[in-house]
């Protein structure tokens, strides 16, 4: 694996990752305090990366999520995974307007890079696209109850990325 496609596909997938805390949108009761209030707390799963040489790697990962302010449209996220081959550390901040779209900022610094998040929820499903100057990718994520699902697909610089991660609330 190139030293590109490496950064790549750990930046891909990290940038990705953030939309993760888009994923839990509030259950009806919850309706008034914003689409990140059920994220409060520390989350963890496995999944698989395929980086795009052929190979399929597992993915372990950790997120805590802290909400700012008091009504659940804003949250701070710090998300840490690792595979066999490579690790990333993940900082971001992210909104949430009253039509529940969204739009952050994030970094990932071990490598000192960053990038912009947009995306829109709507019940169970929600869409986000991720992007820096190095890559852009686009997200599809399901929250039911206490597990969120996300798929990534992304062209990686050329080279096709797709993964598929379920964390669990802890």
């Amino acid at each position: 694996m190139t030293r590109f496609a490496s950064f790549s596909t750990a930046a891909l997938l990290g940038g990705s990752l953030f939309a993760l805390g888009f994923g839990a949108l509030p259950r009806p009761a919850q309706a008034a305090s914003g689409p990140f209030a059920a994220l409060v707390g520390s989350w963890g799963g496995t999944g698989s990366i395929q980086p795009g040489n052929g190979t399929t790697e597992r993915i372990r990962c950790n997120a805590n999520y802290r909400q700012r302010g008091s009504t659940g449209h804003e949250v701070d996220v710090d998300l840490r995974c690792a595979s066999d081959s490579y690790n990333f550390d993940l900082t971001g901040q992210f909104t949430a307007d009253a039509g529940n779209h969204i739009s952050g900022q994030w970094t990932e610094r071990t490598r000192n890079i960053g990038g912009n998040a947009i995306g829109t929820a709507g019940g169970d499903q929600i869409t986000v696209h991720v992007e820096s100057g190095a890559f852009a990718a686009n997200l599809s994520l399901v929250t039911r109850g206490r597990r969120q699902n996300v798929t990534i697909d992304s062209p990686g610089g050329g080279k096709p990325v797709k993964a598929a991660i379920a964390l669990s609330r802890r």
